[in-house]
């Protein structure tokens, strides 16, 4: 199940700092910065390079979690005088600042990803400039790819340019109060057109056969000096602000086919097996699913918050695996330049202070749109970047996981023996006596394994029998 990122703050944190400390080691996650590299982030902070272009006057904003301050995206929306909408989308320029060759850039390309772990996250660069000087935070001049894609009527890209830019975000908004704000009819046009347009985007996602997966994600809450796990169904907001940028990575990836090198997010189509099986899942389920209808239609007219809808769509994201990087040069279509998902071509463009690709594919779209070489040092880190990537995505993947299930075990440890309600959300072909169970209070997702075969969407009393944080992960079994 796709999970947010988890946060432990104060008290919540005592108990689970060696099981934290032992995944990092057991996962060779890179510790503290080295000298020569925090002293360079402190040197280039303080001195980045900055465009000629002032697009100051632009009034962003970002939307975040709340305590988040490594900011890569900000967005200014409006209406364009003959219809249809514009779009300005900043992005943080992370080349302003890191040099290739330099301790920065060696650093980045060993990491990677930035890693989220409940008791804090491991950066991709130094925080002086991931939450300092690169950061889009309200109120400070950042130098910025700034993207402005146009848009017709019914939200098809008429016109993509990106060039950088110094930018000033205006505010700091988050998902709960951007939602608020446009319910209640209180936002302003800017703010209050990312309905109108990410809800266009979304129909023509629909359209093309995209797929966007609103399941249930996990998150930590907690009460005084306790904490407990729940889940949170994403609002709507989620989706727009995401449309934006997948809006963006799609032109991207546009302007990189057409110029003729760069470097695509891709994903294969599920064989017809997969397909098959989320239809016997479906009738299991009690999911009515004419073969009309398409995959992509289906998957909007659930409620996530219905149980045997969460377990449905858990069980869509197994068509969503094998996801990869495809480089291409010299002029050249890559055979497999489809995001099945995004049912686009797709590229990775909007999270530099978070993704290494990112740098390379803003650089590759600047040179695609002035028509011009891209710089030697991108050229040479291509062919070499999807092995990267696929190295730290692998790794992210294992944290956020390993640390779920930590949390999970920890909340559990002295209820070995309770019997729980859950629902069976995922069951092995292979091996029907185990399965994934949906417990709702607490908020875990688990194995469980005994007896007979287990009831995919059925409702099952399950027994606790064994959850220690750092040793053993929280399992079931049939009550």
């Amino acid at each position: 199940m796709p999970r947010r990122h988890l946060h432990l703050r104060g008290a919540a944190q005592a108990p689970l700092r060696a099981a934290f400390a032992a995944l990092r080691v057991g996962l060779d996650v890179p510790g503290a910065f080295g000298g020569d590299v925090l002293a360079e982030a402190e040197r280039v902070a303080s001195s980045p390079r900055l465009p000629s272009y002032d697009a100051t006057g632009v009034e962003l904003f970002t939307i975040d979690p709340p305590a988040s301050t490594d900011l890569d995206q900000a967005m200014c929306l409006e209406r364009r005088p003959g219809g249809g909408f514009r779009v300005y989308y900043a992005i943080a320029d992370v080349a302003a600042f890191v040099a290739p060759g330099g301790a920065l850039d060696a650093e980045a390309h060993r990491r990677v990803t930035t890693l989220y772990f409940p008791d804090g996250k491991t950066p991709l660069h130094p925080t002086v400039l991931s939450e300092g000087a690169a950061s889009l935070l309200p109120g400070q001049d950042r130098p910025a790819l700034l993207w402005r894609i146009d848009l017709d009527a019914d939200g098809a890209a008429t016109a993509t340019d990106v060039r950088r830019a110094l930018v000033r975000s205006r505010a700091k908004l988050d998902y709960e109060g951007v939602q608020r704000e446009i319910d209640t009819g209180t936002a302003p046009e800017s703010l209050a057109l990312l309905r109108d347009i990410g809800s266009l985007r979304e129909q023509r996602e629909l359209a093309r056969g995209g797929i966007s997966l609103n399941v249930p994600e996990q998150e930590i809450v907690e009460h005084g000096d306790r904490y407990g796990l729940t889940y949170r169904a994403p609002l709507p907001a989620d989706g727009w602000n995401a449309q934006i940028s997948l809006l963006t990575g799609i032109e991207g990836a546009r302007l990189m086919l057409a110029y003729g090198t760069g470097i695509l997010r891709t994903l294969p189509s599920a064989p017809d097996g997969a397909v098959a099986r989320l239809r016997r899942s479906a009738r299991a389920l009690g999911i009515e699913w004419p073969h009309h209808v398409p995959y992509a239609a289906l998957i909007r007219s659930l409620d996530p918050r219905e149980p045997h809808h969460a377990a449905f769509l858990q069980e869509c994201t197994s068509l969503l695996r094998g996801a990869g990087y495809t480089v291409f040069t010299g002029g050249t279509t890559p055979e497999h330049a489809v995001h099945a998902a995004v049912a686009a071509p797709y590229t990775h463009c909007t999270a530099p202070l978070r993704r290494l690709v990112d740098r390379y594919a803003g650089e590759l779209c600047l040179a695609a749109v002035a028509g011009r070489e891209p710089p030697g040092w991108v050229m040479a880190a291509l062919d070499e970047l999807p092995k990267e990537m696929a190295r730290g995505t692998g790794r992210a993947n294992t944290v956020e996981r390993e640390s779920v299930d930590i949390v999970e075990a920890a909340l559990l440890k002295d209820r070995v023996g309770e019997v729980f309600d859950a629902t069976v959300i995922d069951v092995r072909e292979e091996r029907p006596t185990v399965a994934t169970v949906h417990v709702k209070d607490p908020a875990v997702v688990a194995r469980v394994e005994g007896g007979g075969p287990l009831p995919l969407g059925e409702r099952l009393r399950v027994r606790l029998t064994q959850a220690d944080p750092g040793s053993a992960k929280v399992l079931f079994a049939p009550a």
